[in-house]
């Protein structure tokens, strides 16, 4: 158990492993900063306060029931793999296909956002790992950062087996290889790197965020988004973060996108800075020139003060304020772009 538990930190920031990311341009005064000045407006007096609002009332900010997770759907899956499709699996978990390739995306699948924690953050999804058994095979795995919300060991440990690539945020690599992964299977990127992973352009975009999974590691690996280009197509993954400028360069650079997946979820006044509003979620599509937006970084934990439904009906509201057009799904569903990739009000019939 407790060989477990010191596992789930991951690895450590040894001396040739900070002089390998003290040579990043975002690496300054002993660790990662963000484009614009971060910071939690937290104050230390208020932190016992703010605890306690945390950890009161949590189950009625989720839904009274489990979130059904549907099955795998292979045939669907497999067929016309020229056409990009999706399936969300709640919080940031998503498999994503475009231009033949299956990438799972921040494939947090685990039953405990808060692994070291004294107390649980309950997923809303019952048996979550279970889905990775029906998945196929994953030609890539990206992690957009560190957080306990996105990589989780569980899932990764069931994963390894059938997982061919992985690329990540520089710093990164440290957690995977200590979890038993071949280090010649994973790509570390800083911000605007891209690969070429067989027909599609992968890069590693900023984000407004931090990282770390203990007490020492705060800022020390790099948190970001992902922008895949094809040909044909062009898919936007936001990452965790606040609003920023960044979402304009992003759009100016490689935009527009057919699909964008946004940040949307887990927000509070005293972490706005790191985590955006709704209204402002919706405001980053419109800036990186996305046309039809997913939001994702909700329907999984209660990791903040509002309900769980809060972040989705306060997206759908404000794009329809901004004729920003929009998709959504049920959790596991497939969706095809240009198919069936529209607003679907599952969540409705959830309380």
């Amino acid at each position: 158990m407790l060989s477990n538990f010191k596992k789930q930190f991951g690895g450590k920031v040894t001396s040739q492993e900070q002089s390998k990311l003290e040579k990043s341009p975002q690496w300054k005064n002993g660790k990662f900063e963000n484009l614009a000045l971060t910071t939690m407006n937290i104050n230390i007096k208020n932190i016992p306060g703010l605890l306690k609002k945390q950890l009161t009332n949590r189950a009625e900010r989720a839904p009274k029931n489990n979130l059904p997770i549907l099955p795998f759907n292979q045939e669907v899956w497999n067929n016309t793999p020229e056409t990009p499709k999706c399936a969300w699996y709640g919080h940031s978990a998503l498999f994503l296909q475009l231009g033949g390739k299956n990438i799972l995306i921040d494939p947090m699948l685990g039953p405990d956002a808060s692994p070291i924690g004294p107390i649980t953050t309950k997923r809303f999804s019952e048996n979550s790992l279970s889905i990775i058994d029906q998945f196929p095979k994953i030609d890539v795995l990206m992690m957009t950062h560190d957080h306990y919300d996105h990589l989780d060991l569980a899932s990764i440990e069931k994963l390894i087996p059938k997982t061919n690539q992985f690329i990540v945020g520089l710093g990164i690599k440290r957690h995977l290889v200590s979890w038993g992964i071949d280090e010649n299977k994973i790509t570390e990127m800083d911000w605007w790197d891209t690969i070429k992973v067989d027909n599609i352009d992968i890069t590693y975009t900023p984000s407004r965020h931090f990282s770390g999974r203990g007490l020492t590691d705060r800022a020390k690996s790099l948190w970001g988004g992902w922008v895949f280009k094809t040909e044909e197509h062009s898919i936007y993954w936001s990452g965790d973060g606040g609003y920023g400028e960044h979402f304009k360069e992003i759009g100016e650079k490689l935009g527009p996108f057919d699909w964008g997946f946004m940040e949307d979820g887990q927000y509070n006044e005293n972490w706005h800075l790191i985590h955006m509003f709704p209204e402002e979620s919706v405001q980053a599509a419109i800036d990186a020139k996305v046309k039809n937006a997913f939001p994702v970084h909700w329907g999984g934990f209660v990791l903040a003060l509002h309900s769980w439904k809060d972040p989705i009906e306060r997206f759908v509201s404000e794009a329809k304020k901004k004729n920003q057009k929009i998709f959504t799904a049920p959790i596991g569903k497939v969706v095809l772009m240009g198919q069936n990739d529209e607003l679907n009000g599952w969540w409705e019939n959830h309380e």
